[in-house]
């Protein structure tokens, strides 16, 4: 769920020269359009300045220790505490009563499915490829998410922070997702809108592609499935 961090340059490093045999794909700004598209979507239907948001989850954050965006993404507080909170940080900052009344439904009426990079992840899995999704989201927008796009279609392992506890960067969401894929982190190639996570892919021995468009992402990875491709079955 978290917006991108702009336009940050493309970066393809691998670890070394281990087949590469799985892709490990994030979902929001990369499989869909851009998560500041959205952001900035709900926060003009709601009459919300554009720092105004910010200001919330930092003031949230400073009061209760933690992150509620984190808080949200891992499955430890609700969709729905998560708005009252935000609601009752805008009326403090703004002076005045804000209604985030139908915020997951507003946000995902402005993020559309990324046709082109769902066809290649598509292909490349009916070519042998194994596919995994790890995705940092929220536990009540599953339904709709899942609607976008061919899941079970594309990916055979799915990994949703909110159910699993933990999110991106952290270690341990990316060694629990090649753990159910079943393949070593130097043989998967990591894409994602972040470069935080990718860089902490990175250190678990994965190679990354930091996805910063569509044309320049699917030529940084097919070039790294051309010179590292996939070996025979295991």
């Amino acid at each position: 769920m978290t917006a991108g961090e702009g336009d940050a340059a493309l970066e393809t490093p691998g670890h070394g020269d281990e087949p590469l045999r799985a892709i490990v794909c994030d979902f929001g700004g990369v499989l869909t359009t851009p998560l500041v598209d959205a952001f900035a979507g709900v926060q003009a239907a709601a009459g919300i300045p554009p720092e105004a948001l910010g200001r919330a989850l930092a003031a949230i954050a400073a009061a209760d220790g933690r992150h509620p965006l984190f808080e949200l993404e891992t499955g430890r507080m609700t969709e729905r505490a998560f708005m009252a909170r935000i609601e009752q940080a805008l009326a403090d900052d703004l002076g005045h009563d804000v209604a985030m009344i139908d915020f997951g439904e507003m946000y995902f009426s402005h993020l559309h499915p990324n046709g082109e990079l769902i066809d290649y992840m598509r292909a490349r899995r009916r070519e042998g490829y194994r596919t995994a999704l790890c995705t940092n989201n929220v536990r009540e927008w599953e339904p709709r998410w899942r609607r976008m796009l061919p899941v079970d279609e594309i990916f055979e392992v799915v990994v949703d922070s909110a159910f699993v506890g933990v999110r991106k960067p952290d270690p341990e969401i990316y060694e629990l997702t090649v753990a159910r894929l079943g393949v070593p982190a130097p043989e998967c190639l990591f894409i994602d809108d972040l470069e935080l996570n990718c860089a902490a892919a990175r250190e678990l021995g994965m190679s990354a592609v930091q996805f910063t468009g569509t044309g320049e992402a699917l030529e940084a990875v097919s070039a790294l499935l051309r010179d590292r491709g996939r070996p025979g079955p295991r």
